[in-house]
């Protein structure tokens, strides 16, 4: 029997050591996502803010809901990025949240400064790691942290479609009555009112969305999609957390478990659906690599001219920065 084999749980983490992902941003998209990385329990979670003692209590308060749930990930709390060095995944989700009547691209100038100074001390701190971006507007803010980290597109790319997905996932199992453990949908495009919940590839249980669902009521879920984060800043004051967090777990699993997962995430795109050198949403595998393939699906006539006006939208706002 092997020496680690041998060993207790305890010691074999410490035999075997850990690996980190880092989070910066202690808000509450930032706390969320720790705590359901630490629940995973494969690696340890430190959490960054410039606010003193917001990460650390937070980081406290998760590795105490440890000892009920019964995870041992050590989740550690900082005001600075020397507890970050040498981690394999980097999540920035610091900046200014929406508030009632703002946009994502009112949100530009202010978190363009703080997305370009917080991927400057990871990338210093952590230059093997990959980047997942979830600060808003999030198209464009990938495109700072590629600028700025000079990495390759592989290892910086943004959670938006998942999140995207989810909600037109929830909206269309409330519709059909069914499961949304069988509901299959993609949502590609900008993060913003004009992303593209593709209905073409939507299917329940295998069954096309559109043999179950009249149009009018397909397009209202849509539409639905598309305004669902101005629907919870509008009910909350803020923006939403539970979802961005988890979905930004999920990317990290993908890539910390090499997973090989298709997912809609914000990719470099050059040349794919006919758009180049732009941060789009796009289904891609997922894994150690980062992003290892970005898949192109068949697009109906409407759904390409709305990607299109899409990339439109992200390029308008993309041209306001002063790293674009």
């Amino acid at each position: 029997m092997s020496q680690a084999l041998e060993l207790g749980r305890h010691e074999f983490q410490a035999y075997k050591g850990r690996r980190k992902v880092t989070v910066v941003g202690a808000g509450n998209v930032g706390a969320t996502c720790a705590q359901e990385l630490a629940r995973r329990d494969y690696a340890d979670v430190v959490l960054v803010d410039i606010k003193e003692g917001l990460p650390q209590g937070k980081a406290l308060d998760i590795n105490q809901s440890g000892s009920v749930l019964g995870y041992e990930a050590n989740v550690s709390g900082s005001n600075g990025y020397e507890e970050t060095a040498g981690s394999d995944v980097v999540v920035v989700t610091a900046g200014l949240p929406r508030s009632p009547g703002m946009s994502r691209d009112d949100l530009v100038t202010t978190n363009e400064n703080i997305v370009k100074s917080v991927t400057e001390a990871a990338v210093a701190a952590s230059p093997d790691a990959i980047i997942v971006v979830v600060s808003n507007p999030l198209d464009a803010m990938c495109h700072v942290a590629k600028n700025v980290s000079r990495w390759p597109k592989e290892r910086v790319f943004g959670m938006a479609g998942i999140l995207d997905t989810a909600r037109f996932s929830a909206f269309i199992a409330w519709e059909t009555g069914a499961s949304v453990k069988d509901v299959t949908a993609m949502v590609l495009g900008g993060h913003g009112d004009q992303m593209v919940p593709v209905v073409s590839a939507t299917t329940v249980g295998g069954v096309p969305l559109r043999n179950l669902v009249d149009d009018d009521r397909i397009e209202a879920m849509v539409e639905r999609t598309r305004t669902g984060g101005g629907e919870i800043v509008n009910l909350l004051g803020t923006s939403a957390w539970y979802a961005p967090g988890a979905a930004a777990a999920q990317m990290v699993d993908a890539i910390m478990l090499d997973e090989k997962r298709v997912l809609p995430c914000t990719a470099l795109l050059e040349g794919e659906y006919g758009i180049d050198g732009l941060y789009m949403g796009v289904p891609v595998k997922v894994g150690a690599g980062g992003i290892e393939q970005i898949v192109e699906l068949g697009l109906s006539g409407e759904e390409q001219r709305a990607f299109e006006q899409s990339a439109d939208a992200v390029r308008e706002v993309v041209s306001v920065l002063s790293t674009s």
